[in-house]
């Protein structure tokens, strides 16, 4: 059993709802929290409050931290919000995620894993505040970067200077990157069985065909669902020796990371997926989430009372 915290921006691909649900149906994580972070940190908070009622689970949720310390304006489409209703009634943690994840880490010094599936803006927040936070986290889960290309990957283009910060505090760390995630998909057979799995699932899937749409695509690219799944089941992965990572910091290439290997390093990439086995496996976790909610509440409310 991992102990995890949870750092998102989720509300914008679809992927980050996709996760949160995964974790929600995984035995082998206790989600202790999720933080959310970059642009509307309040709504995302708020939705990701929403879809952790939908599973039958009372979160804490703490809106973190807004802009970037790149100064990088926020890119977000916003289109999973606008298909959940009065989402300003869901109720959310106040002070601010880095304070919060510093205070959790201290409480419980190299306990805790931290899956950060957004810009690295909050934890980069948190070692600034304390530096010893590198040294309590017990492990770093990392979605961003694309090795062995000149890509830019999203979370580390839209905070390169936390990206950097980050990943030279020396967190033992794995990232999974762009040339991992793209591997696996997320295809019609497996929405159907999401959309079947309880009032979770239904609006999930909801969500993931609203991103479809918005792509023009009958398929989706489930990123940080693969990144959260390293955790729970290193075997359907390989990864590097430690190394280090470079980021590039400003000009037209911010963002883009170099893993290089290095016995005095912290950080591993993933290098090799079982993309059948992910697909199957983050299917399953976040059809059991909503089942185990659905079974008994499908009972009371079957005969309309």
């Amino acid at each position: 059993m991992h102990q995890l915290i949870l750092d998102t921006d989720i509300g914008s691909d679809v992927d980050d709802a996709m996760a949160l649900a995964q974790i929600m149906g995984s035995p082998d994580l206790e989600l202790l929290e999720v933080h959310t972070v970059y642009g509307d940190t309040r709504l995302r908070a708020q939705l990701a409050r929403r879809y952790a009622a939908l599973a039958g689970r009372e979160l804490v949720v703490v809106p973190g931290a807004v802009e970037t310390l790149s100064g990088r304006e926020v890119w977000w489409a916003g289109h999973e919000g606008t298909l959940h209703d009065d989402l300003a009634s869901e109720t959310v943690s106040a002070g601010s995620a880095p304070e919060r994840l510093v205070a959790r880490l201290r409480e419980q010094p190299g306990e805790l894993d931290v899956a950060a599936i957004g810009p690295l803006t909050n934890v980069a927040k948190a070692l600034q505040l304390e530096p010893q936070v590198a040294g309590w986290i017990r492990h770093l889960w990392v979605m961003g970067g694309s090795f062995g290309d000149d890509k830019a990957e999203h979370n580390f283009k839209s905070d390169d200077v936390a990206a950097q910060v980050v990943l030279s505090a020396g967190i033992p760390t794995t990232i999974t990157g762009l040339e991992i995630t793209q591997q696996v998909a997320i295809e019609a057979s497996r929405l159907e069985r999401i959309r079947a799995a309880g009032a979770l699932g239904a609006a999930l899937g909801a969500d993931i065909e609203q991103w479809w749409a918005y792509w023009s695509e009958t398929w989706n690219v489930p990123h940080d669902p693969v990144a959260v799944l390293v955790l729970s089941r290193p075997e359907l992965f390989k990864t590097s020796d430690v190394g280090q990572v470079a980021i590039q910091v400003g000009g037209d290439g911010a963002g883009r990371s170099v893993f290089t290997p290095d016995a005095g390093g912290s950080v591993r990439i993933v290098t090799e997926v079982d993309a059948e086995a992910v697909a199957e496996e983050i299917t399953a976790r976040i059809v059991a989430a909503g089942q185990a909610y659905a079974a008994p509440h499908g009972e009371i409310d079957g005969d309309g009372s």
